[in-house]
């Protein structure tokens, strides 16, 4: 009878810690695309405690004798909440780090750009998924080595398994379907059909009986019931859906989207048509979204912002910023992830500036677009995004005071194009980001016709 009653109130302890509010054991990651670093943040502080440095910003990946990770993307966590996994994709590696230390463990090289990654629910493996070739890479999470591959449709995006332990849930980024694994076997038993061929996300809500996942190439979301495996439904979100991340609050349990073209998080009910009932203005591009465990924050990495805006889900209001790293993607909360010392160690000072992002708006039409400058350093870049241009066509982005343009881009079948120019242009970022009464303009003209406003595709607007 004492063993029972020991066991329930050690059960009782362990839902409490899980349940309970932000506390400084607690840690928020951000996988930082740019600068190829995880930054560390404290839930209970809401503040930066420094970065774990996997390699080196860019431009210095260019250099054929670089040595560290490439275009840190994804991020996964073990059950027990002592190993954080970070996926690069530009090196084709998974990084195990000790949350406690925030020590590199090991490292395992895999196949063509790998995505995102996870742990299988029972912790003993992890599951990559390899977004440029057509399968899962199983690795030992103790000997840090590639056991098998699972093979799927083309261009995984993410995996996520059902608690039960018993099916994983695939994404892809390149076709319209899910595949659905069988854990033990691990053969594919279901493949369903959705809307759109590129879903970098998927996310269960907090009673798994649906899989919610993301479209980011048409902007909506799709529900599919995790018993039956059929779509319950598909609702309209916004241009550039990226993540999901499931709150329960005091309204029941509610889905917070970030819509990265609008610059908001979108709340939406989980009921069985969905209801927008809240749209919270943040920062540039919004990407990576996390839960804190007690439902009582969203923390959200805005990926053009190099910051994580945290929202309070009472109010449904950002309440702080925090700076973290260059270009945040994935972004996950790890409870209780520092059971000992001061989760201090082996942490780098933040070592970018601030990003300046320029909105684009059309002279006439629908087109839309934006820059992000950002200081690498010894150079620059000017990050360019364009949307509903026309298809298949080539446009130049000009800078007022430069007679040639700063660089060309050749738009995809649905008109969007996006890509980096890098070079000095420390004096052309300067004066995106002058208050004075004629700032520089960029101006994006279609083929290589000369800068001219009036008859641009696009220019920045203010």
């Amino acid at each position: 009878m004492k063993l029972r009653l020991l066991t329930l109130a050690i059960g009782a302890l362990a839902v409490n810690l899980a349940w309970a509010a932000p506390g400084a054991a607690d840690r928020v990651y951000t996988a930082d695309q740019n600068s190829n670093t995880v930054s560390v943040i404290n839930p209970a502080t809401n503040t930066l405690l420094g970065q774990i440095k996997l390699g080196n910003q860019r431009p210095d990946v260019l250099s054929p004798l670089y040595k560290g990770e490439i275009n840190v993307h994804g991020l996964g966590f073990s059950p027990d909440r002592k190993t954080l996994v970070a996926i690069s994709n530009g090196s084709n590696s998974v990084t195990f780090i000790d949350t406690a230390t925030n020590q590199v463990k090991g490292k395992t090289y895999i196949g063509r750009s790998p995505h995102e990654g996870f742990f299988t629910a029972d912790g003993r493996e992890v599951w990559a998924v390899v977004r440029g070739e057509n399968y899962i890479s199983v690795i030992d999470p103790i000997t840090y080595k590639e056991t098998g591959r699972i093979e799927t449709t083309p261009g995984p995006g993410m995996v996520l398994f059902h608690p039960d332990g018993k099916q994983a849930f695939v994404v892809s980024s390149f076709n319209p379907v899910v595949d659905v694994i069988d854990v033990a076997s691990r053969k594919l038993v279901n493949r369903i059909k959705v809307v759109s061929p590129f879903s970098p996300f998927l996310q269960f809500t907090p009673d798994f009986k649906e899989m919610w996942m993301t479209h980011k190439d048409v902007g909506k979301v799709t529900r599919i019931d995790t018993a039956t495996q059929e779509i319950k439904g598909v609702f309209d979100t916004g241009m550039i859906t990226n993540h999901i991340g499931f709150a329960k609050t005091t309204a029941g349990a509610l889905a917070y989207i970030t819509i990265g073209g609008e610059n908001v998080v979108k709340v939406f009910t989980t009921d069985d048509t969905p209801k927008l009932v809240a749209t919270i203005p943040v920062g540039a591009l919004p990407h990576g979204i996390w839960a804190s465990d007690d439902g009582s924050r969203m923390y959200i990495g805005l990926e053009n912002g190099d910051a994580v805006d945290v929202i309070d889900t009472a109010s449904n209001k950002v309440t702080a910023r925090i700076p973290v790293g260059q270009a945040p993607q994935a972004l996950v909360y790890v409870s209780n992830a520092v059971t000992q010392g001061d989760g201090m160690a082996n942490l780098t000072p933040r070592g970018n500036s601030e990003p300046i992002n320029i909105a684009l708006k059309p002279a006439s039409g629908d087109a839309k677009g934006f820059v992000v400058a950002r200081n690498l350093g010894v150079i620059d870049a000017l990050e360019v995004s364009l949307f509903k241009l026309k298809p298949n066509v080539v446009y130049s982005v000009y800078v007022t005071g430069q007679k040639q343009p700063v660089a060309s881009f050749k738009t995809n079948a649905a008109g969007m194009a996006n890509g980096t120019a890098i070079g000095p242009l420390r004096e052309v970022s300067n004066s995106l980001s002058a208050k004075e009464a004629s700032p520089t303009k960029i101006t994006v003209m279609e083929g290589d016709a000369a800068a001219d406003s009036e008859k641009a595709a696009l220019v920045s607007a203010g």
